[in-house]
């Protein structure tokens, strides 16, 4: 029997200001396996980003929690929930949020340098070959394309071969060729690293990869 990983416990999330209370997230039950793939599908502003910062630990609910790997997300405090994103989630951006003054291969080293790890440079170095970027190491991002941008931010997510993998509309700044070569390196990496893989996407042949689609309308699952 496989082992849930991501547990989403009847999470609901509201804002209030002063034209009344918005409810974002209502009820919001399901889990997900180790090695389980699956995308968040919905019209925007349905909620989805919302979700995979609350799975993330980056949100919190107003009420229900997240149990990822084990732990009760929300019943950690901020510096607990931060060591358990950075040993065991990785994280891709649609704007790829790499540090401009870092090159290529001081981001993807970054992580591993926060984990006290002594072989980063190493690492980092057959990470960015694995993604096609030998070449590159010591470039900044600023002269990088956008797809050899999100090859490093898929280097920097996956070099410290995390149990889950989040992503936020991965191929949104990105060309449709380039958008594919990316998302088909992402899927090869995660089945390499047996990741559980969430992505938030609007693209319905992404989402059909994937082993579940978890949709969300007027942020209610359906």
């Amino acid at each position: 029997m496989s082992e849930v990983i991501i547990s989403v416990e009847h999470v609901c999330k509201s804002v209030t200001d002063s034209t009344g209370t918005l409810e974002i997230l209502r009820d919001i039950d399901f889990a997900l396996n180790a090695r389980e793939t699956a995308a968040i599908v919905g019209a925007s502003g349905s909620g989805k980003s919302t979700l995979l910062s609350i799975i993330a630990g980056l949100d919190t609910p107003s009420s229900g929690t997240v149990r990822l790997a084990g732990a009760d997300l929300f019943a950690l405090d901020e510096d607990d929930r931060a060591g358990l994103r950075a040993s065991k989630v990785g994280f891709v951006f649609q704007s790829f949020q790499l540090l401009g003054n870092l090159t290529a291969i001081e981001n993807v080293m970054l992580p591993l340098e926060l984990g006290g790890r002594k072989d980063a440079r190493k690492a980092a170095t057959e990470m960015l070959a694995r993604v096609g970027l030998s070449q590159r190491l010591t470039s900044y991002p600023r002269v990088l394309s956008g797809g050899e941008q999100q090859r490093v931010a898929l280097a920097r997510a996956f070099v410290v071969h995390p149990a889950v993998l989040l992503a936020d509309e991965p191929t949104g700044s990105l060309d449709f060729a380039t958008g594919e070569t990316i998302m088909e390196l992402m899927f090869d990496l995660n089945r390499e690293q047996g990741t559980t893989l969430v992505l938030v996407t609007h693209d319905r042949a992404i989402a059909e990869r994937c082993d579940r689609r978890i949709t969300i309308e007027a942020g209610r699952l359906v």
